[in-house]
């Protein structure tokens, strides 16, 4: 299963989500990140919690999501955004109509430098959390309604 993580700068949450699914999901799932109006960089607070949690890391990129929606791109099966912007901003057609979820998270970018540790562990911990409680559910044999519903049901805890 292909899930894409959805922020417009793809340099903090999403970058988390995709880490910790790829992480959890033992091979079940595969997650990629991309951004609306990628930052060009990954948050340096997001590698460095990462790389703390014994995250690879040495795949993390910022990048546009333009790069999944051409023809050459992995087919997705969820599209996960983490940004209340990105979740209101007109996608580009995913080959294979995935199903859609929101996962709003606070941006621990946006704060002040002295309260990115604690606010950069809270983002991780609540998407963590979300992670886990999906991978729970036979993800891979779902059908899109279900797999929607629990997505959905995630999303608001």
């Amino acid at each position: 299963m292909n899930i894409l993580v959805l922020c417009t700068g793809n340099s903090a949450r999403s970058i988390l989500l995709e880490s910790i699914l790829n992480d959890l999901g033992q091979g079940r799932v595969t997650a990629y990140s991309a951004g609306s109006n990628p930052a060009g960089a990954v948050h340096p607070q997001s590698l460095k919690l990462l790389e703390e949690l014994d995250h690879d890391t040495s795949h993390a990129r910022s990048k546009s999501w333009d790069e999944f929606a051409g023809p050459d791109a992995p087919e997705m099966d969820v599209v996960i955004t983490v940004c209340a912007s990105a979740a209101g901003e007109t996608c580009p057609i995913w080959p294979g109509a995935p199903v859609r979820a929101h996962w709003g998270v606070e941006d621990p970018a946006a704060l002040p430098e002295d309260a990115w540790d604690s606010g950069f562990r809270a983002a991780y911990d609540k998407l963590r959390t979300r992670a886990e409680a999906l991978l729970k559910h036979p993800v891979e044999t779902l059908d899109p309604g279900e797999l929607k519903a629990v997505l959905d049901r995630i999303g608001k805890k």
